[in-house]
């Protein structure tokens, strides 16, 4: 009789043991990566932005597996001083952003960063999105109209793909109870296998020096940051098949994307092109050749220039790229 709680006490000593480690890695993390934004709070959670410059509002989305980070040091500097005020947002449930109600939803993200818009300015903005974040970008210029002046997206998710690329460990870490375990264990293998994903996230670009570090991408692997991440992919497929039917009747702006050709996360013909078809009259796609999943950074400043020109109120057309570094 005396085996049994042996047993059981055995068995919650190891898995408490990868609960000790991750919350030591949590602790630690945020410790070299704290929060460089302030807050603002809605639906009693609070949202982490973090601005720069004073002027004419651009609200830059992140995609999934990232945070705010993302923009601060490729794209940022490139805008004129004094001319924008950049507005660079964790979405709920990363970075330093808690999850609100049905955080996972694509309309829940779009009114989060409302809020923090609403907190900001009382001006329109231009609604930048990278990836994930395009899709988030679009339902918020969808939902939220009068607070949209243009939408610039960087290699954007926008339609339903037809099913597949949903990575086993984001499918496990989705599961209840089981994910929460599963999640435990993210920052032991997390963090250098994401180091060394890097260069086909990029290509054929090179990765940026010191790309992982100022990204802070061991932030990811915290947890609650690793499962909000993991839901927010498993609940995409449907969400933006839901959303891809409000486009040609809702979205009457301009809509400017970058798209790498050799993107192999999301395919253009499957997402860029398919916009394009159902919204010839708005949307520029700026296509290029040398570029992969992240234009944003090595094409920073054709980037800022287009964001600049719309968030002033300028027209910006097909021709003005065609001598362009575009590839």
């Amino acid at each position: 009789m005396r085996r049994f709680p042996l047993a059981i006490g055995l068995l919650a000593a190891l898995f408490s043991l990868p609960s000790c480690v991750s919350s030591m890695y949590t602790s630690r993390i945020e410790a070299r990566y704290p929060p460089s934004g302030e807050f603002v709070t809605h639906e009693d959670a609070r949202l982490h932005v973090i601005s720069k410059g004073e002027g004419q509002p651009v609200l830059l989305v992140h995609g999934a597996s990232a945070n705010a980070r993302e923009f601060t040091f490729t794209l940022a500097p490139e805008f004129e001083a004094g001319q924008f005020e950049l507005l660079m947002a964790d979405r709920p449930g990363h970075g330093y952003s808690e999850q609100t109600d049905n955080s996972h939803s694509l309309a829940a993200q779009a009114k989060a960063m409302s809020a923090i818009v609403a907190a900001k300015t009382d001006q329109p903005v231009v609604v930048v999105g990278h990836s994930f974040g395009g899709a988030v970008a679009l339902r918020f210029a969808l939902d939220y109209p009068e607070a949209t002046k243009a939408v610039v997206l960087s290699a954007p998710v926008t339609h339903d793909w037809g099913g597949g690329g949903m990575t086993w460990y984001n499918q496990i870490a989705s599961i209840p109870l089981i994910g929460h375990a599963f999640s435990q264990f993210a920052p032991l293998v997390g963090p250098s296998a994401a180091r060394s994903s890097l260069d086909n996230l990029f290509h054929p670009a090179p990765v940026p020096e010191g790309y992982a570090e100022n990204l802070g991408v061991d932030l990811l692997f915290r947890p609650a940051a690793f499962r909000a991440n993991a839901k927010d992919v498993l609940r995409l497929q449907a969400e933006i098949g839901a959303q891809q039917t409000r486009y040609a009747t809702e979205l009457n702006l301009p809509i400017i994307v970058f798209s790498g050709s050799q993107d192999t996360v999301i395919k253009p013909e499957l997402h860029v092109a398919r916009l394009k078809r159902e919204l010839p009259a708005h949307v520029i796609v700026v296509k290029l050749d040398d570029e992969g999943h992240m234009p944003h950074h090595r094409k920073a400043g054709l980037m800022a220039e287009t964001i600049s020109r719309l968030a002033r109120g300028e027209s910006v057309q097909t021709s003005d790229f065609e001598n362009s570094e575009t590839g």
